[in-house]
């Protein structure tokens, strides 16, 4: 069940060029030291073993949220940790502690979605950041669209992130306020952000860390998590470069991780 913040606008794509980009895959990320100042990232020893391995896994499929545009800025945010960066799917089915979801195509096959979902009820992290809720969008199969909309999210998915994506206005200077004290708003005030701001719906039961101040929209989430289905964390932000260096939600993104982090 949805709560108040559900939207009844329609849903629609997002903004961006039509030409669809082929998917390429990128490299692991080499990060040998722990960034200073924010979240609190596991301190790496000679060998690495104490380091918290990050899975982040992107697609190139639709411009405005390519991965390997926003390669540098995840790279950035989360120096310290053993990071892999990605557009490989099967990635899911190795080995890591905490997943970094930007997909916006949520298309997996049964193997990779079991893998993903073995690895939560394992204990492992799960941290979905802006297009992760997005589970209605697909690509086109035509070469002229760029994605096709699916009629409902896609239903496993959904449940464990305990909410998604329905529509958003065009990109704007909006505040974020933290609204619970947690490890995730640990050392974040109330800040302001450029970005896209994401209209969602959620589940009744996840807990809402920060909502959105928009002078024409709802205070919609922005963080919350989902206990009922493990550590499960999710961020609304990321869709601009102005956001993904934004010094608070490179903090917040860092708390997430750390708090995913069974270790």
């Amino acid at each position: 069940m949805f709560s108040r913040y559900v939207f009844t606008g329609h849903t629609i794509s997002a903004n961006g060029s039509q030409t669809a980009v082929s998917v390429a895959s990128v490299q692991p990320v080499a990060v040998p030291e722990a960034a200073s100042g924010t979240g609190g990232a596991n301190p790496a020893n000679a060998d690495g073993s104490d380091m918290t391995r990050v899975l982040v896994v992107g697609e190139n499929t639709f411009p405005f949220h390519a991965i390997d545009e926003k390669r540098d800025a995840f790279a950035a945010a989360l120096e310290g940790y053993d990071l892999t960066i990605t557009t490989d799917r099967d990635a899911l089915t190795g080995e890591y502690d905490v997943l970094v979801d930007y997909l916006t195509d949520s298309t997996l096959t049964d193997e990779q979605l079991d893998a993903l979902l073995a690895h939560v009820a394992g204990g492992g992290g799960y941290v979905g950041v802006h297009c992760a809720s997005d589970l209605t969008s697909t690509a086109a199969d035509d070469p002229d669209e760029l994605l096709d909309p699916r009629a409902e999210p896609f239903p496993e998915l959904r449940e464990l992130i305990g909410g998604h994506f329905l529509t958003h206005p065009e990109n704007a200077e909006f505040g974020v306020e933290i609204a619970e004290e947690h490890a995730i708003t640990e050392g974040v005030d109330d800040f302001g952000v450029f970005d896209e701001p994401y209209q969602v719906a959620v589940d009744e039961d996840v807990q809402v860390l920060a909502t959105m101040d928009h002078p024409d929209l709802e205070e919609y989430p922005v963080v919350w998590t989902n206990d009922e289905e493990g550590r499960v964390a999710y961020i609304s932000l990321g869709h601009t470069d102005e956001a993904l260096a934004n010094d608070s939600f490179v903090t917040l993104l860092r708390n997430a991780v750390d708090w995913a982090d069974a270790n």
